[in-house]
């Protein structure tokens, strides 16, 4: 074993990578994977195994701290040294956010070492070797240790359930390349001033340059992939643009772009450039990455494994500067995992199917034996990331996205348990606000906001219009291949050849069947600084994103036409006369007013509205409405200009007699700052016209007031394929809108009457001068 473990240590790279040298032929893992000498380990796992490899193999004469330190256990760079740097140099920094070390024990970001755990004994190794005794910030209770993955017995395993030999064999000469980093000092515990970006192109990556430069002080460099500055630039200005992000001269101030490769030795920076960042940096920040779920390990350990080693040694070189690299929920994706804390063990890489997820493992992985050599590395892993809650920017490439738009598009979901996925905007805020606090480096946080359930997601697209089928994920895959393949989206086409990809599809099986992230620790940071707590991506937050995602044919918006949500019956009675006349002609309306969804009522304010109206003065037989709207406090309800009528409602309908005769009606409610406000609710002003004429008949129609509450709160109907409690969930959410609307808008005379008798100016007002 120790022999294994030497030729482990020693295998190389690529060449021309710095610390990354060319690989020797690595021992294949015959003997240890699948049933052969893991027989010995108990419940240490494959992947365990994988992460001990390098450095605990040897740690023998080692006492158990020591151990731990050198598995990324005890990283001797956390929080607990940087305090104490600060006390003996006298700096105030480390009192920052989260104030002294007592403050921070009781967030739970210092370890209580009064308390047994940390200096009680030796531990047994073999049980659970990454990062156990790593302090998890929860104020009600202390650091917890977690407990070794639960392992089944061996079953069949059908194709494709297993990691192919090739990629476990270069996973583990990756992982070997980390042991050749430079050793590290603790970096100063200072928030950062020069700061390399990469992937500042990228969805995440641009939205954190903009946090970075709002939020602090430091000047970014951007590594972008171009082939000089200019171009460099200008792709830089573009993305951010394509974003709906502000690329002004203040912007291009505090940056410098830096044409480069993360695939290319030392970045594709020169020789000189490489050793200006090494000594003027004080943070390197890692969001580049390739995104792909269909290509191999092989392909994609350049951006994703080789680009993290090579930020880790320019790390390391020179000045002490801490790596914030940005992993990803997926380093947990195993089919059956049964938790995905900031600090339990991440998934076994042999049960890892796609290039991706394996790539994303490696990295991580690899930063953890950073640690060892003293490089304080923080893993901020987010799950998916959604749309921009106020600008709607979204990820087309994104799987979370893709499935949402599937979803809206085609009115079925998948069966699943926890969608973790949050939005663009808070995730990037968060991962900035630890970036920036010192106190927080060196920790792994999920950046994973609050999991969806699927009755979250059910009910949130049904209050939004949008009524979906729950089927098993088989079933589901199939329909929507079928119904992309009969209406090709270009904008779905990544999703369809993800679900014809059987390794891409064991992705979205884990993604799917995994348990909800957890994140105390991020919680803990979140409320110690003060920013927006994680709250669950909903159909509130993702309406500017669906809006958007509709607009470029990805997703469909609820419909006039649809089956509408919810409905009930409006009649009316009155008279109407020709203009200057008096109004004695009979004229009733029997209307049916609905709405799709409650995304018409916050977007537009408006009702649906069909039914018939009798008016003999118009023609002898009831006129249908061909299509009506009602909006509901017009323009904010502001009155007419110099008047003290302020619109409640207003009706605009398109009628057409028993002739094909076509007609228009105009209807207003007002409020006024009378006592009569039932009569106001229930009084409509009418005009009638002929369409392309001026109106020809004027006059009033009244809601009956023995029908008002009958029809228009006892008898709303809902959708039927709502369930009993949506449906009086439908009705309440309706009335309390509705009825706020309309107390606001009776209020608004009564105000602004109040405000004219306060007046006590001796000029008169434009309303004194009009009366």
């Amino acid at each position: 074993m120790a022999t294994a473990a030497g030729g482990w240590a020693g295998a190389g790279g690529v060449p021309g990578h710095g610390i990354i040298g060319r690989a020797d032929a690595p021992r294949r893992i015959d003997s240890l994977v699948g049933q052969g000498s893991f027989a010995g380990w108990g419940g240490l796992g494959r992947g365990c195994v994988f992460r001990c490899l390098g450095g605990f193999l040897g740690c023998g004469v080692l006492g158990w701290t020591g151990a731990l330190r050198r598995t990324g256990g005890l990283p001797g760079h956390g929080i607990t040294g940087r305090v104490g740097t600060l006390r003996r140099h006298g700096s105030s920094v480390g009192r920052g956010v989260f104030g002294r070390a007592d403050a921070l024990r009781r967030l739970g970001l210092l370890p209580d070492h009064s308390a047994p755990g940390l200096a009680d004994g030796p531990r047994p190794l073999c049980g659970h070797v990454p990062t156990p005794d790593r302090p998890r910030p929860c104020p009600q209770h202390p650091p917890r240790h977690p407990s070794p993955r639960t392992h089944h017995p061996y079953r069949p395993t059908t194709p494709h359930s297993r990691a192919r030999q090739e990629d476990l064999d270069q996973i583990l000469a990756d992982l070997a390349l980390a042991d050749r980093l430079p050793f590290a000092d603790v970096p100063e515990p200072l928030p950062p001033r020069r700061i390399l970006l990469t992937g500042a192109t990228g969805f995440l990556g641009s939205h954190m340059l903009l946090d970075l430069l709002r939020h602090s002080d430091a000047h970014v460099y951007c590594l972008v992939r171009a082939a000089g500055e200019a171009a460099a630039t200008e792709r830089l200005g573009a993305q951010l643009r394509s974003y709906k992000l502000p690329w002004s001269s203040e912007i291009r101030r505090r940056i410098t772009v830096l044409p480069g490769d993360i695939r290319r030795p030392r970045l594709g920076l020169t020789d000189e450039q490489w050793h200006t960042l090494a000594h003027e940096l004080d943070s390197v920040v890692g969001v580049a990455a390739a995104v792909d779920f269909l290509r191999g390990y092989q392909s994609l350990r350049g951006s994703n494994v080789l680009g993290a080693l090579t930020l880790a040694e320019l790390a390391a070189t020179g000045r002490p500067k801490p790596l914030h690299h940005i992993s990803s929920i997926a380093v947990f994706n195993e089919v059956g995992i049964t938790s995905m804390g900031e600090d339990d063990p991440l998934a076994h890489v042999d049960r890892l199917i796609s290039g991706y997820d394996q790539s994303k493992w490696a990295a991580e992985v690899a930063l953890r034996r950073a640690r060892d050599h003293g490089l304080v590395v923080t893993a901020l892993r987010p799950g998916g990331i959604g749309g921009h809650t106020r600008t709607g920017a979204y990820n087309p490439q994104d799987l979370s996205s893709g499935l949402i738009s599937a979803f809206g598009r085609f009115r079925t979901v998948p069966a699943f348990r926890y969608l973790n996925a949050a939005p663009v905007d808070w995730v990037s805020r968060v991962a900035v606000a630890a970036i920036c606090e010192p106190d927080a480096w060196g920790f792994d946080y999920n950046l994973t906001g609050v999991p969806n359930t699927l009755d979250d997601v059910v009910r949130d697209m049904a209050l939004g219009g949008m009524h979906v089928r729950v089927q098993d994920w088989d079933e589901w895959r199939t329909d929507a291949l079928a119904r992309l393949e009969a209406e090709p989206v270009p904008e779905l086409g990544f999703l369809s050849r993800v679900l014809q990809s059987p390794t891409a599809l064991k992705l979205c099986e884990a993604t799917l069947q995994g348990p909800a992230a957890d994140a105390e620790r991020t919680d803990a940071l979140v409320a110690a600084l003060g920013l927006p707590p994680a709250a669950r991506y909903d159909a509130q937050a993702q309406l500017k994103t669906f809006e958007k995602l509709a607009d470029d044919g990805l997703a469909r918006l609820p419909h006039k036409d649809d089956q509408p949500y919810l409905w009930f019956a409006e009649t009316t009675e009155g008279t109407v006369g020709p203009v200057g006349a008096a109004a004695e002609t009979p004229c009733s309306m029997a209307l049916t007013l609905s709405i799709a969804s409650m995304y018409q009522l916050v977007k537009e304010r408006r009702v649906d509205v069909t039914g018939e109206v009798t008016c003999p003065a118009v023609h002898p037989e009831p006129l249908t409405v061909e299509r009506g709207d009602v909006w509901v406090r017009p323009e904010e309800g502001i009155p007419l200009q110099h008047g003290l009528r302020h619109q409640l409602l207003r009706y605009r309908l398109r009628l057409r007699d028993a002739d094909g005769g076509l007609w228009w009606l105009e209807g207003r409610k007002y409020a006024r700052a009378r006592r009569d406000l039932w009569r106001q609710t229930r009084a409509l002003t009418v005009e009638i016209g002929r369409e392309g004429e001026a109106a020809s008949l004027l006059g009033e129609v009244v809601v009956p007031a023995d029908s008002y509450v009958r029809d228009q709160i006892d008898g709303i109907k809902v959708d039927p394929r709502l369930s009993g409690q949506e449906k009086r969930a439908a009705k309440l959410t309706w009335l309390a809108w509705f009825g706020l609307e309309m107390g606001r808008g009776l209020l608004a005379p009564f105000a602004r009457a109040a405000a004219d008798l306060l007046d006590l100016r001796r000029t008169p007002t434009l309303t004194e001068h009009h009366r």
